[in-house]
């Protein structure tokens, strides 16, 4: 069976797209599209722009998006997946690739995200950090720990690499804690904020109206989700676990060990970066893993 994986924010790099701009006149059309419904031109800043132009939330989430989804639309009748899953963001692409999500309502709904995404950080000043080399379990257990401040699991991304997320302070201290406790490194993100924690609550808000307004239909194959790492086809279960995915961990390794369980024999990671599919290979040195294009 064949996985596809679509990545998150932090997978981003400038040029990314221009090659199926000017290759595919369907990727071409699509992003034409994508520039009037997001109202700027995405396309100048994706393929010319800056590394800091990129970084910017609003701009990074939609352009991610763009590039996996696009990149998914070019490959035809070769995109034939048993099951799919996305980091983050990335499940929104995920969505759109398994047609439970139309082109344009998910764009309009990354785009949503990304803009409360950024609101919810200047609201409250935050960020993360990825602990490396602790087990799960003594990770939280120092988490729990920390009473004064807001500091919690982000992204179980693999055995031995956790991300935490929470207020500068809070993070300040559990990196401490962490290397107390044996971790190999504690080492701070450059990130706008604290993802995936109880700080982006007012951004869950906001998203939750527009994903309950938004039509999902029944997908052509199963998709894992962030939240429980567990197959949904359901479109009201995966509207649920959608809205609570800004407050809740990304429970990636969940994910994977379901997928090869469930059967998947091969991984293809479709966006920018390689990133998911290391982790597979570092989960099961025996999958087939690839990028698409």
């Amino acid at each position: 069976m064949k996985a596809y994986v679509f990545p998150g924010q932090g997978a981003q790099f400038v040029g990314m797209g221009k090659d199926l701009y000017e290759t595919s006149p369907l990727a071409k059309e699509l992003f034409q599209k994508a520039n009037t419904i997001l109202k700027f031109k995405i396309t100048d800043l994706m393929f010319d722009g800056t590394d800091e132009d990129l970084k910017q939330t609003k701009v990074t989430q939609p352009a991610i998006f763009l590039h996996s989804v696009i990149l998914s639309r070019t490959m035809g009748n070769d995109f034939k997946p048993d099951m799919v899953a996305g980091h983050s963001l990335g499940e929104f692409s995920a969505l759109v690739a398994n047609k439970t999500l139309n082109f344009e309502d998910g764009l309009r709904l990354v785009s949503k995200r990304a803009q409360a995404m950024q609101k919810a950080c200047e609201m409250n000043p935050s960020t993360m950090a990825a602990i490396l080399g602790l087990d799960d379990k003594a990770v939280e257990r120092v988490l729990e720990s920390i009473k004064e401040e807001v500091v919690v699991p982000a992204n179980y991304n693999s055995p031995g690499q956790l991300v935490i997320s929470g207020s500068n302070e809070g993070i300040r201290i559990a990196c401490e804690k962490m290397k107390e406790a044996g971790a190999k490194r504690a080492l701070p993100l450059k990130v706008g904020g604290a993802f995936h924690s109880p700080l982006m609550e007012p951004a869950r808000v906001e998203l939750a109206d527009a994903i309950k307004t938004t039509k999902f239909g029944k997908g052509v194959c199963p998709i894992y989700q962030n939240v429980t790492g567990q197959s949904v086809t359901d479109p009201e279960i995966i509207k649920t676990n959608l809205i609570a995915q800004l407050t809740s961990p990304v429970r990636w390794t969940q994910i994977m060990k379901n997928m090869i369980a469930n059967g998947a024999k091969e991984v293809i990671e479709v966006g920018p970066g390689t990133v998911l599919q290391g982790l597979f290979k570092k989960m099961d040195k025996n999958i087939i893993t690839g990028s698409a294009g």
